[in-house]
């Protein structure tokens, strides 16, 4: 069985770190960032479970849902990878997202 833990940890610690942000951080550009990685994991999930369709985009449900848009699309996708290559790059695009939104 494959091990997503590391993605799904890094998908908890930037959705805590958005959560415990303030306001004025989310306005700067972190609730953006966190959606579109929220948006870009959705899609690769989509690939994986409907490939040949065209992938619906993830609504932006505002600022204060960012966290909770990332943490819901990591899970999924934590759910359809399938080898430890995917694994690394995911975590890696989380990553780099979090450092982007500076939380």
């Amino acid at each position: 069985m494959l091990d997503t833990t590391p993605l799904t940890r890094a998908v908890d610690h930037f959705a805590d770190r958005l959560r415990a942000a303030p306001q004025s951080r989310l306005q700067r550009g972190a609730a953006a960032e966190a959606l579109a990685l929220a948006r870009e994991l959705a899609r690769w999930t989509q690939r994986v479970e409907e490939p040949g369709t065209e992938p619906r985009e993830m609504p932006d449900a505002g600022m204060f849902a960012a966290a909770d848009q990332i943490s819901v699309a990591g899970h999924d996708l934590a759910l359809v990878l399938k080898d430890e290559r995917e694994v690394e790059e995911a975590v890696r695009l989380v990553e780099e997202a979090q450092k982007r939104a500076g939380v």
